[in-house]
């Protein structure tokens, strides 16, 4: 027993001249930069709009969003071609109109009276002046998105910042609940 209380009075002593023997160094805590090193140009957007506004696409392409170039085409294209048919249609409709009210016998809409040649042009000059409304949306439309897009370049999102739906059940009476949860997790 006396072996017993001479080891652990030894170790006692052997742990105490351990901790008396050391230095306190002052510690500095430092919390980490979780966010990503983003480049922030304050004349991105504004590149982005003037580069669309002298070729529809290309402030997509400054952005770096290639998939959206042929939409702009696309909606730009087809609002033009069904400009460029109801011009031709209005024009057909019309000297068809002014041909008669000459006296010529029309061949092509003989088929029309007068008041439908007279329906027939104001239908299609409605449809040329709404695809020329059409053409100039969609290329103001463009220039908008891409300055939006590259203004939204410069913010970090992340997936610690969510919106999430969620689907979740009533422990009273087991029936499912729609909810939408904003997490931000630190």
């Amino acid at each position: 027993m006396n072996k017993i209380i001479s080891i652990a009075l030894f170790l006692i002593f052997l742990c105490n001249t351990a901790a008396w023997a050391q230095k306190k160094v002052p510690t500095e805590v430092v919390a980490a930069d979780t966010l990503k090193a983003i480049d922030i140009d304050p004349l991105t957007p504004a590149k982005a709009a003037f580069y669309s506004a002298v070729l529809p696409g290309l402030g997509q392409a400054y952005n770096k969003k290639y998939w959206k170039i042929p939409l702009v085409y696309g909606a730009i294209g087809t609002s033009l071609y069904f400009y460029l048919d109801s011009n031709k249609k209005y024009h057909q409709f019309r000297d068809a109109y002014k041909r008669r009210l000459e006296g010529y016998s029309d061949d092509e809409f003989s088929y029309l009276d007068d008041n439908r040649l007279i329906a027939g042009q104001k239908f299609y000059q409605r449809n040329r002046d709404l695809s020329s409304l059409f053409i100039v949306g969609f290329y103001v439309l463009n220039i908008i998105d891409a300055n939006v897009d590259a203004a939204l370049m410069q913010f970090n999102v992340d997936d610690r910042l969510s919106v999430k739906p969620t689907l979740y059940q009533n422990s009273f009476n087991y029936k499912t609940n729609v909810g939408l949860t904003l997490n931000y997790n630190f």
